[in-house]
């Protein structure tokens, strides 16, 4: 297949171009910002709402590309209809926003800041398993950044406690799923999403003091709402995980996904349960494609596709 184009400090470029010196300051320190948005059907869903928290993460950070949202919200759609020719049949896209603070030896240099736009190709055929029989949730001794040290709101590279994390929990079952907790003990976030549990009809999610404040997860505050689902934001133990009557994660790339045992321990009666269904039903129908049948129907090709990495996004 045709490689997918991509948008790199300010010139459109086949994606293998998409590349960095060692000396900049992304690689060197991540020191940068990013956000990533998926399509469904081919079509953006939500770009706007993870613009708004990529500007935030670049105020933050301060790192001024020049670009509003506007500029970025063009960009990104213009690079997707570059690319809308290679799509590949039931299947979808990614695309992230990349800022660096580029190769200045300290913050404090002028150097010109990395900026790029980049999309690839996403897999809906991994989650297919764990959409009808439920994945394996790993609660780790990794610790979540303390807030007071990296604020957890912002969107940044420094990543390596989720790489260690992710590490563990295959030392316990190479598809586990790594559930972070803060250092009270207190569960915060799965390295690639926001984590929920189900007690007694009620929706319950780990509040946003040390996790990140997923769209993803403040999308599933809306569904919840329509489907009269009573939800809130709160400390979870890990005790709370063991006895719920359903666990699940939510992220921008599989939406929805349940979670069948925590620590080798089962988790309710039936994976997914009642309100995973709904929910991922309720979500379906908000973005035009059955999120689970997609997964389970999808045949990537044998060859020449590059699909990178997995995304961390909410």
């Amino acid at each position: 297949m045709d490689e997918l184009t991509s948008y790199f400090n300010g010139q459109y470029v086949p994606d293998s171009r998409c590349t960095v010196h060692v000396t900049d300051r992304g690689f060197r320190y991540g020191d940068a910002v990013f956000d990533i948005q998926r399509t469904f059907g081919g079509k953006p869903f939500r770009f706007r709402e993870h613009l708004e928290r990529f500007m935030r993460s670049l105020k933050y950070a301060r790192m001024d590309p020049g670009f509003t949202i506007d500029e970025w919200e063009e960009l990104t759609l213009g690079i997707l209809k570059r690319n809308e020719h290679l799509l590949i049949p039931g299947g979808d896209l990614y695309i992230g926003q990349y800022v660096s603070r580029g190769a200045g030896a300290d913050a404090l240099d002028q150097a010109p800041l990395t900026v790029c736009i980049r999309p690839w190709h996403l897999m809906p055929n991994q989650w297919a398993e764990g959409y009808t029989s439920g994945i394996h949730g790993v609660i780790v001794k990794t610790r979540s950044y303390s807030p007071e040290a990296m604020e957890s709101k912002v969107k940044h590279n420094n990543r390596l406690n989720f790489a260690l994390a992710h590490l563990e929990a295959a030392d316990v079952d190479p598809d586990g799923y790594p559930i972070l907790t803060d250092a009270r003990g207190f569960i915060t976030e799965n390295i690639q999403g926001n984590v929920w549990v189900v007690q007694g009809g009620v929706l319950k999610t780990p509040t946003d003091r040390s996790s990140l404040q997923g769209d993803s997860r403040r999308f599933v505050f809306e569904l919840a709402d329509g489907l009269g689902i009573p939800v809130s934001d709160e400390d979870l133990q890990p005790y709370d995980l063991y006895t719920a009557d359903e666990v699940f994660f939510t992220n921008t790339a599989y939406c929805v996904l349940p979670v069948g045992r925590v620590d080798n321990r089962a988790i309710g009666t039936d994976v997914p349960g009642p309100i995973t269904r709904q929910l991922q039903a309720a979500w379906s129908e908000r973005v035009g494609v059955d999120i689970v049948d997609q997964a389970l129907h999808y045949k990537p090709p044998s060859e020449g596709v590059h699909a990178w990495g997995a995304p961390q996004d909410r």
